[in-house]
């Protein structure tokens, strides 16, 4: 059974009346306060993952303490974001701009699904949602929260925002179904996948990755699009880019080297974070299974 998290809980739904209320922009500027706060605060999980961005990215100390400082800065405005989403969804298109859809398309075109392989980066809930709202029959895979309100607070906020949310099941069986309905699933591989992974260079140390989805997309003939969303220079706006399928080694079919396959993967996530690593999630101890990384 899950444990209740009273404190967390009630700062949540404090956080989400607060910020139905504000207009967008102050309210996201409330948010960047918020993820600065928690940063000065939470001393411990900050200085691991300024020490997680100086090693992965080969970086000095002060820009490792930049990257970070933005990074929590981002994900305060990303949380905001998401509460907000049913509010913007109507006119996300406002604050999303896309490219690349028409790989999306002539992907279902071949009646199989898709799946949308993406990261921890950027505010990717409203890359899905902007994308639903262009016709885009969208499903995420999400994580169950220790806390089962927050779960179900997060599905729902997806739901109003035209994106079916996925149990995380070890036998798959409802992403299968929506990729049967020729729709699309969006997954996040930047996870430590512990004992059920395959190791896999992720910014250049092994890392264990998921592949379960991998396999059945290979399996099934399912082309799997790298999908990114970024925030502007702006801080408001974003972009999101759909990239063509991804191909095997010399003409073979994505996913029939699993290696290969799930090194490609992590190559591509590694590529977007060194872009921009202000908006990847440093907090969490992606190498905790290889590295001791907690």
């Amino acid at each position: 059974m899950r444990k209740k998290q009273p404190f967390i809980w009630a700062a949540l739904r404090l956080l989400m009346r607060v910020c139905t209320v504000l207009g967008h922009e102050t309210a996201v500027r409330v948010g960047a306060f918020i993820g600065r706060l928690v940063c000065f605060f939470s001393r411990g999980r900050t200085a691991r993952a300024r020490s997680r961005a100086a090693r992965m990215l080969g970086v000095r100390e002060r820009e490792a303490r930049e990257i970070i400082r933005g990074a929590y800065s981002h994900f305060g405005r990303a949380l905001v974001e998401f509460i907000r989403l049913p509010v913007v969804y109507p006119k996300i298109d406002e604050l999303v701009r896309t490219t690349g859809e028409e790989h999306i398309w002539k992907a279902l075109e071949m009646g199989h699904g898709a799946i949308f392989m993406s990261g921890h980066i950027g505010c990717w809930e409203y890359a899905a949602a902007a994308l639903a709202r262009h016709g885009l029959p969208m499903n995420a895979i999400g994580t169950e929260q220790r806390d089962e309100r927050i779960t179900q607070t997060i599905a729902d906020l997806r739901s109003r925002a035209g994106v079916k949310p996925v149990a995380k099941g070890i036998n798959l069986r409802a992403a299968l179904e929506c990729l049967k309905k020729n729709e699309v699933l969006a997954v996040l591989l930047d996870q430590d996948a512990k004992d059920a992974g395959i190791l896999s260079p992720f910014l250049g140390h092994l890392a264990s990755t998921p592949f379960g989805l991998i396999k059945i997309a290979h399996r099934y003939g399912i082309p799997i699009l790298p999908v990114h969303i970024t925030r502007d220079g702006d801080g408001l706006h974003m972009t999101t880019v759909i990239e063509p399928p991804l191909k095997g080694e010399n003409g073979r079919p994505f996913g029939e080297d699993i290696r290969y396959s799930v090194d490609r993967c992590n190559e591509v996530i590694s590529g977007w974070i060194r872009a921009n690593p202000e908006q990847w999630m440093w907090m969490y101890p992606r190498w905790e299974s290889t590295l001791n990384d907690k």
